[in-house]
């Protein structure tokens, strides 16, 4: 199946899926051959997530163009939005014949409501227990400016120490973190990350070009 017919038959697929368990599943459909600020070329229920048609590419969309042939699809995992919704989402990437992921299927099932029962549930039958955080494993943007400063406040926790503090292969451990996210995908991002990191552009290309020291 070439690329335009594996697009056509996701965004069927999307619709399928859209119908068969109503407005709380989003679908979105990514081609992956896009640039990543507008990876979205078909998305069901999309009041979910608050995007669109033309709107820009996920954090997992951007590990996925990262990392080539090594993505592999997602099942089950719990994301939450900016407004603080739980999703329970999958991923699941259509490939060339040369094994290259070139679209993307992402599902999105809203289940805050379900999640805020549970807990209440929980609460009546086991009171006094501590409630236990959702390990929530990425997030979902309507743009990739804001994916941007997530990855970036990423990569100073990562570090663990503020700028002020951080020595050349602190530096070093950061950018390569962020390159390993896929932040340098996104459009002028060199642009806020030598700012945060006070560097300067010809720094930022040789750290991304350096192994810090162990």
């Amino acid at each position: 199946m070439n690329p335009t017919d594996q697009i056509t038959f996701l965004k069927q697929l999307a619709k399928a899926l859209a119908v068969q368990f109503g407005p709380k599943c989003e679908v979105a459909v990514h081609d992956l051959t896009n640039d990543p600020e507008n990876t979205i070329v078909a998305i069901e229920n999309g009041g979910v997530t608050g995007r669109r048609v033309g709107n820009g590419a996920s954090q997992i969309v951007l590990e996925a163009l990262k990392s080539d042939c090594d993505v592999e699809d997602q099942y089950g995992y719990l994301i939450r939005t900016r407004d603080g919704r739980l999703l329970k989402s999958s991923s699941i990437y259509m490939r060339d014949n040369k094994g290259h992921p070139v679209a993307l299927l992402s599902i999105n099932f809203d289940v805050t409501e379900l999640s805020h029962s549970i807990s209440i549930l929980e609460q009546l039958v086991n009171p006094g227990q501590d409630k236990q955080e959702d390990n929530d494993v990425n997030g979902v943007f309507s743009n990739v400016n804001d994916l941007l400063d997530k990855l970036v406040e990423e990569s100073l926790a990562y570090v663990g120490k503020p700028v002020a503090l951080m020595n050349k292969d602190d530096k070093i451990k950061a950018i390569k973190y962020l390159d390993s996210k896929g932040a340098f995908l996104i459009k002028k991002s060199g642009d806020k990350v030598t700012k945060v990191y006070d560097i300067s552009k010809y720094t930022l290309y040789n750290y991304l070009d350096t192994e810090p020291e162990q």
